[in-house]
């Protein structure tokens, strides 16, 4: 029995006991165009031989000839069919193969979907959303237990911040008192100084300088105590 016909016949088997799977199918479309493929290597060597043979009768044999240019027309006429045929058993096989990576995806598809509604059978969305709020209180405990360890520990924050600026304030003013008491004065001199020539515009030398003259000695006294004040002061800066 020929491939052909022991596909068939299997086909009819497959078919009384239920449709075949892809995996069979698409063995069975292999071995088809395989069958096909021998079938149309025999055609073209029939066919280069009747067409040898055409050429040896020629016009010495017409009726040989003609003969054998009929044959070689038959063959090539079931050549071209079964070139239609495997183009035909080629798309179906690739529609099979697409059709079965469908199938495959979805089953796959299938069976995440299970798979996903079985996990989220064991889970609550009340508890979900009451360990989402204990995690939010740990990690604000965590948080204030960081800031808690990164504050510096203040020994003296009982004291009060004016009582102490005045205190520095009051040890400030008793050290310029110490300082001034030991800075020493410089004597004033007892005796008045010398008038001074008149040096008005319009006036002629040797006038008796009537308008103008000498300063007390307690004047002079005060400004050389402002000087030595001064001086006392831009020392304690």
């Amino acid at each position: 029995m020929s491939k052909l016909g022991r596909f068939f016949k299997g086909g009819g088997s497959s078919k009384s006991r239920g449709a075949p799977s892809p995996q069979e199918a698409l063995a069975r479309l292999r071995e088809t165009e395989e069958m096909l493929g021998k079938k149309q290597d025999y055609l073209e060597n029939r066919i280069q031989r009747e067409l040898a043979l055409a050429k040896k009768h020629g016009r010495q044999n017409k009726r040989a000839a003609l003969q054998a240019l009929k044959r070689k027309k038959r063959l090539e006429k079931q050549l071209t069919q079964i070139d239609g045929t495997l183009s035909t058993i080629e798309f179906q096989r690739e529609a099979l193969e697409n059709s079965h990576t469908n199938a495959e995806v979805l089953r796959n598809m299938g069976l995440a979907a299970k798979a996903m509604k079985a996990v989220h059978e064991n889970m609550d969305l009340n508890k979900i959303d009451d360990l989402m709020q204990e995690i939010t209180e740990q990690q604000d405990v965590a948080q204030e237990i960081s800031e808690a360890f990164s504050q510096r520990v203040g020994l003296g924050d009982g004291f009060d911040e004016d009582e102490l600026m005045a205190e520095l304030e009051e040890l400030e003013q008793e050290e310029l008192n110490k300082k001034m008491t030991n800075v020493r004065l410089p004597n004033v001199p007892s005796t008045s100084l010398p008038a001074q020539p008149d040096r008005t515009p319009g006036r002629r030398p040797g006038m008796p300088a009537t308008a103008q003259r000498p300063r007390p000695a307690s004047s002079r006294r005060a400004e050389e105590d402002d000087d030595a004040i001064k001086q006392l002061e831009a020392w304690a800066i």
